[in-house]
């Protein structure tokens, strides 16, 4: 099969759909790649490693996309909806739910879109989802200790805090794959560590990894109203497959909280948990509402391109490779890769999204 990999256009994305090594075991297996020209340079390959790695290095994005298959890393930008071709195959990060006008356009494209973030396993793991969750969430903290120094208009606090000074105080929201790797950095870190969680199966599985050292509270209206207020860093970490996030932390909470504070919504890509927290961009990573500063970037694994296209690739290309032997057969041999079906021949089939948009389905 040709499988087209373009070059990622979000603002500041470096990854890459396929890295040089898997290039080569897609080639080993008997399919032609065609990768846009400086694809990877960002990520830290050249297009001489990928020719070196059997590709063919193509100078335009309409080369790349013109194939069979196409695997990107991030949703498709307006930019790109030319591109998307009747009876292609798409495999990337879809997120739908949080955008009807790429819905919309999927449909009436004719292609059949399959979501990293909806391939669900027996056991309800979502293997291509979770590489970049850990590494987001080990970056939520990163970011947050950042932008709570004064000179990038924080509070000026120390997470770590200092002998005789108090540590600063990280909550999260979800205590799932994102919220149990943020407070893994934060503890390492020294920083108080609250984690709120609705799965009560979740809290005690947290406290046998992390005791006393962090606190573990029930989700409700009273807990999250108590804690948010003492929030130096607020993460929200909360994921509901395949719908929009619900918005646990109202306006009028932030507003309660301290000035120079922030707040880091690692769900902001399926609309986020704070109603005031809007998609950013590294570009423009935060801005400032209530003098709490927000930090809403949709794409955070992009900041580390080299360590997580690796790390996605490592769980994408059996995927790849199926979708590559088979096409969109490989579905009915694989009962966690049809989950990820979002969209095929115009219609909307995932059932999450159909209750989103139920007037697409």
């Amino acid at each position: 099969m040709q499988i087209g990999v373009p070059k990622e256009v979000k603002d500041q994305e470096f990854r890459v759909g396929l890295s040089p090594s898997s290039v080569r075991v897609c080639c080993e297996k008997g399919h032609q790649v065609f990768v846009e020209t400086e694809a990877g340079v960002g990520a830290g390959f050249s297009d001489q490693d990928y020719l070196e790695a059997g590709a063919e290095v193509v100078s335009s994005p309409t080369e790349a996309w013109n194939r069979e298959l196409v695997v990107k890393v991030k949703e498709p930008l307006p930019s790109e909806y030319p591109f998307i071709q009747k009876g292609q195959l798409l495999f990337t990060y879809l997120h739908l739910a949080a955008t009807r006008e790429l819905t919309e356009h999927l449909i009436n494209s004719g292609v059949n879109a399959i979501a990293y973030e909806s391939v669900e396993l027996s056991d309800r793991r979502l293997p291509l989802l979770t590489p970049m969750s850990i590494i987001a969430g080990r970056l939520s903290v990163q970011f947050g200790a950042r932008y709570l120094e004064r000179q990038q208009g924080g509070r000026g606090v120390l997470l770590g805090g200092f002998p005789g000074v108090k540590s600063g105080h990280v909550v999260i929201l979800g205590g799932g794959i994102v919220g149990t790797e943020a407070a893994r950095i934060a503890v390492g870190m020294g920083a108080m560590v609250t984690i709120i969680d609705i799965n009560v199966d979740r809290l005690s599985y947290l406290e046998t990894l992390f005791g006393s050292r962090v606190e573990l509270l029930y989700s409700n209206s009273a807990h999250i109203e108590a804690t948010v207020p003492q929030a130096d860093l607020l993460i929200g970490a909360v994921l509901v497959p395949g719908f929009r996030t619900p918005i646990l932390v109202s306006r009028e909470l932030v507003a309660k909280m301290r000035p120079g504070s922030v707040l880091v919504d690692v769900a902001v890509d399926q609309g986020g948990c704070i109603e005031t927290l809007r998609p950013t961009s590294h570009s423009q990573p935060t801005y400032i509402e209530y003098g709490v500063v927000h930090y809403g970037v949709p794409n955070m694994p992009g900041a580390v391109p080299s360590t997580a296209t690796q790390a996605l690739n490592n769980s994408t290309l059996p995927y790849v490779l199926k979708l590559g032997d088979r096409g969109l057969r490989a579905l009915a041999e694989d009962a966690a890769l049809a989950k990820g079906l979002n969209v095929e021949n115009h219609q909307l089939v995932h059932p999450a999204v159909r209750e989103v948009f139920p007037d697409l389905a």
